[in-house]
């Protein structure tokens, strides 16, 4: 009898080993999407066995991103170099994509549903001038730095106001109420956490209520028709540069932030509004490259192939983005210009320039 029941410990010791040793088995790993990159290439048979990973033959540069899966692969990304993006190896770029999706943004820009009228402070507007829109502008800025909102939702800030003021008549007083609402939109279309309506009414001192924040959100959405997703200066601005950079064995952190100090200057500007996204891009990448290197042609053969304008067909924004820069215009607004002049920003508004853009820059691009 004590021999059974030792044998029944026994047994029930062995299963308790045996599924401590199952427990200890490395399981799978979950791969993330943002670690997919340094992931190894496991084969997959018909029979649904996993074979190791073939070892590739070392190669004399470094790797920048995945190994290409396959020649035919390979192959297909070197028959694709009518677009800078298809280089890369970071699938978030979506080379195969990238011409159709910017044909696409192009379209949209254009929409006229999409455009705020080009003079709508003359024809809409009563109450509301240019240098108020100016103020509200440099306003939201702060509000942007102060929520530490991106980028996108202040450009997307900026869009909504011209598109609602070109439909309609304003009065002053509510100026910057509708400068809250469109960004509280915009933070719901952009960011992660957007800021609560109890937070935009603060910023604004409380002079308006939540309830009334709420009504001009409405009113902006049905003045919109809904239409809230649109190309910004910064969307083309975003490749612009990765095209400029290519001329630099490095990327030049100082042309990245200069584009962006001039795109937001554009902003102030209500003469800019009558320019499309790209073209205003484009001219930042004109500008912001001329103040960086004055002795070279700012302009060049890939720049014009991607951005699709020649260098006369720049000349009047690059003007109003020099004289911005300069504050030969707009030089009563200083939150932009706080903002690029701390060190985060390599301090770019700080940046001598010449006074004048020479004619000859404005001639086309000979290779």
């Amino acid at each position: 009898m004590a021999e059974q029941g030792k044998s029944v410990r026994m047994t029930r010791l062995a299963k308790k080993r045996a599924a401590m040793a199952e427990e200890e088995r490395p399981a799978k790993k979950r791969v993330v999407l943002g670690e997919i990159t340094n992931s190894s290439n496991v084969v997959v048979n018909a029979g649904g066995s996993e074979e190791p990973p073939q070892k590739q033959p070392k190669s004399k540069t470094k790797a920048k991103g995945v190994k290409k899966a396959s020649t035919t692969a390979t192959k297909l990304e070197e028959t694709k170099d009518n677009d800078n993006e298809d280089k890369s190896d970071d699938p978030q770029m979506c080379g195969p994509y990238v011409s159709e999706i910017y044909d696409y943004l192009h379209n949209m820009e254009v929409d006229p549903k999409r455009r705020p009228l080009p003079d709508y402070i003359e024809r809409v507007q009563k109450d509301v001038n240019s240098n108020m829109r100016g103020i509200l502008v440099d306003w939201l800025v702060e509000v942007a730095e102060e929520y530490k909102l991106v980028s996108d939702t202040l450009y997307l800030t900026i869009s909504y106001v011209d598109r609602y003021l070109s439909l309609n008549s304003l009065n002053r007083h509510k100026l910057q109420l509708l400068g809250v609402s469109a960004m509280l939109v915009a933070s719901k279309y952009e960011e992660i956490s957007p800021p609560h309506v109890e937070e935009f009414c603060y910023i604004t001192d409380n002079t308006y209520t939540k309830e009334e924040v709420v009504k001009m959100e409405a009113d902006v959405l049905k003045s919109l028709s809904f239409e809230v997703g649109n190309p910004t200066i910064k969307t083309f601005l975003r490749r612009f540069n990765k095209v400029a950079q290519e001329s630099y064995k490095t990327p030049n952190l100082q042309l990245e932030f200069l584009g962006y100090y001039l795109a937001e200057l554009s902003l102030l500007d209500y003469h800019c509004v009558k320019f499309l996204p790209s073209m205003v891009a484009a001219s930042v990448m004109f500008v912001a490259r001329f103040m960086i290197r004055p002795k070279m042609h700012p302009w060049c053969s890939a720049l014009q192939m991607y951005s699709g304008y020649k260098p006369a067909d720049l000349k009047e924004c690059v003007l109003i983005l020099h004289d911005l820069y300069l504050s030969r215009r707009g030089g009563t607004f200083q939150a932009v210009r706080g903002k690029y002049k701390q060190h985060k920003f390599k301090c770019v508004a700080t940046m001598p320039s010449p006074p004048e853009i020479p004619a000859s820059y404005f001639e086309d691009v000979r290779e």
